[in-house]
């Protein structure tokens, strides 16, 4: 999975499609630190450590670097961004039960935003897995020869061994 690349100052050409979930009471927003141990764990939970280990990083930034969507007290996904390496995107995920709606989206286009915000003129998105999607959606390419990139040589558990 390739590395991909994407202009953050054409993210005023991005449909909102935060107000749409709003209308079926889901909110997309910053997660703030007393939510650390939950957030994570459901991560855990559904997507494994690796991914679960980058949202404590996103957790130990003030403001964090994790959005998550929510209806009322139920979790449905989440998006970081500065985990890995300085302006990446990701990882994000969506329970697996709420695909479909638009959240991922969601949470894709308002985590590049506020990584335009900090000041960033463009994004990674780091290993992307849709690339068709993050083609479709933020008009991201993919960076040639950026595979297996910042990931070749990461420690895993044995019973993760590929």
């Amino acid at each position: 999975m390739p590395d991909m690349l994407v202009p953050l100052y054409r993210s005023g050409e991005w449909k909102d499609r935060k107000a749409a979930l709003a209308e079926n009471g889901i909110a997309i927003r910053n997660a703030i630190a007393p939510e650390r141990a939950p957030v994570v764990k459901w991560i855990y939970e559904r997507f494994g450590d690796r991914w679960a280990s980058e949202a404590e990083c996103a957790f130990s930034k003030t403001p964090t670097t994790i959005l998550v969507a929510q209806r009322g007290a139920e979790m449905l996904g989440f998006a970081c961004f500065d985990t890995t390496a300085l302006g990446f995107f990701g990882p994000t995920g969506v329970d697996e039960k709420q695909e479909g709606q638009g959240i991922g989206t969601a949470l894709l286009i308002e985590t590049l935003k506020a990584m335009q915000a900090r000041g960033y003129a463009y994004g990674v998105i780091g290993g992307a897995g849709p690339v068709g999607f993050y083609e479709r959606v933020v008009n991201a390419i993919a960076i040639p020869d950026s595979v297996p990139g910042i990931y070749a040589d990461i420690l895993r558990l044995p019973q993760d061994a590929e």
